[in-house]
């Protein structure tokens, strides 16, 4: 595997508040990466760095070698980083077929009207292809606002990621979505992206996911990474035990008793 993203000391500091504090890391082509920590650990700060939407105050980026460090999220998308958000970036009132053929249309060049674009059979028919690999067609006619929230969270990172990225980027890919649809959505998302070059980095609340999916672990705790390693050593690590997943134990051990 071939080193892809590098962050260099990364630091991210809000007021007096410091984010992230100094961050190192790289990731490989291929890899597919779980982060876990608790809420105001720095995960989605690390994410919002990486692809664009916050500047560091301290430390550089690397992608492929080159130095991306502040460049905005339409560039680093050219670049070949992919993110899709906790809450989808959609078009309620439109169909998941028009949502795709909007997020393809913008990569045409050169650009024409959007009426002349959605009349373009080949572009039609390449929407449909990339809902067909997600598993989603049978929902191409469908308005969004009225499509379960796990095909809508397929649908947004389709969306993201029709650009053939070498990096994407997912900001809990299951949240809000229920228990019967986690397995199917994250299955089909490493079915498209597992095997291949493109390396995977998401953010996820549920470990038996990040278990069963992840093939390596980073854990924040207070915006620095506590554990980097493989599944079972993260999760045997006795900070990450101490400050994370008792944490999730505990929550989840309130839920049920509230629900008694």
């Amino acid at each position: 595997m071939t080193e892809l993203l590098q962050c260099l000391a990364v630091q991210r500091r809000f007021g007096d508040f410091v984010a992230t504090k100094g961050i190192d890391l790289s990731v490989r082509r291929g890899e597919i990466v779980g982060i876990i920590g608790a809420n105001g650990a720095g995960k989605t700060t690390l994410l919002n760095i990486v692809s664009g939407y916050l500047k560091p105050t301290a430390g550089r980026v690397m992608f492929r070698g080159v130095d991306v460090t502040g460049l905005p999220p339409r560039a680093l998308v050219r670049q070949g980083i992919a993110r899709s958000f906790q809450v989808p970036q959609l078009f309620g009132s439109c169909t998941a077929l028009e949502n795709m053929m909007i997020a393809q249309s913008l990569l045409v060049e050169p650009r024409s009207s959007l009426r002349r674009r959605f009349s373009d059979k080949a572009l039609i028919d390449q929407a449909q292809r990339v809902l067909g690999a997600y598993g989603i067609a049978e929902h191409a006619g469908a308005v969004v606002a009225n499509i379960p929230q796990g095909v809508r969270k397929l649908l947004d990172i389709a969306m993201a990621t029709c650009a053939s990225p070498d990096l994407v980027l997912l900001d809990e890919p299951t949240s809000g979505v229920s228990a019967d649809e986690k397995d199917g959505l994250v299955s089909r998302l490493i079915g498209r992206f597992g095997g291949t070059s493109c390396a995977v980095v998401f953010i996820e609340h549920d470990m038996d996911i990040v278990r069963d999916y992840a093939s390596r672990v980073i854990a924040l705790y207070d915006g620095q990474i506590i554990a980097d390693g493989d599944v079972g050593d993260v999760f045997n690590n006795s900070d990450v035990a101490r400050f994370i997943t008792g944490a999730v134990d505990a929550a989840r051990s309130e839920d049920r008793h509230a629900s008694d």
